[in-house]
């Protein structure tokens, strides 16, 4: 149910209450199609759940490999999202036509613009050195995304 907004915790009773202080400064209560969308979920049978698992793994390791093989890119191994979270640091202060890297924002409108690529900056998680990729989208896409990012990112001097 990505995008819904909507989740759990099972812990034990001191971490739920102290997890209840903090999220209730940030969050408020759902509305009513999400909580029975969210019961009618974990009610009914869960193995489209555990293909879809399946297959979000096999994306990972394909993007994993692939964001590998690119000079320069920090890349570590996501275990409970379908980001990847990268750092890019390797680019600031190159250059193309002119315009120096100098942000992961630089290296995420550089990407949508030369590459056709879209990327979300670190800065809007509090990291400036990183970027985020979702793969939560086709196998081919996602590589062709990758290829695209690969020989954008070497055509930086």
């Amino acid at each position: 149910m990505t995008g819904w907004r909507l989740g759990y915790i099972g812990a034990p009773l001191w971490i739920a209450k102290a997890c209840d202080k903090m999220q209730g400064q940030f969050t408020s209560g759902t509305c009513s199609i999400a909580q029975k969308a969210g019961e009618a979920a974990l009610l009914s049978d869960l193995t489209p759940s555990y293909k879809m698992v399946d297959e979000f793994k096999k994306r990972r390791d394909i993007v994993y490999g692939l964001l590998k093989e690119i000079p320069g890119l920090k890349v570590n191994l996501p275990e409970g999202a379908f980001y990847f979270f990268f750092d890019v640091s390797a680019y600031f202060g190159k250059a193309f036509n002119g315009n120096v890297i100098k942000t992961p924002e630089d290296v995420s409108l550089y990407l949508l613009t030369e590459a056709n690529v879209a990327v979300v900056s670190g800065e809007a998680f509090g990291d400036r050195t990183c970027l985020r990729l979702s793969y939560a989208t086709s196998e081919e896409k996602l590589r062709e995304a990758c290829k695209r990012m690969k020989e954008g990112l070497g055509r930086l001097i």
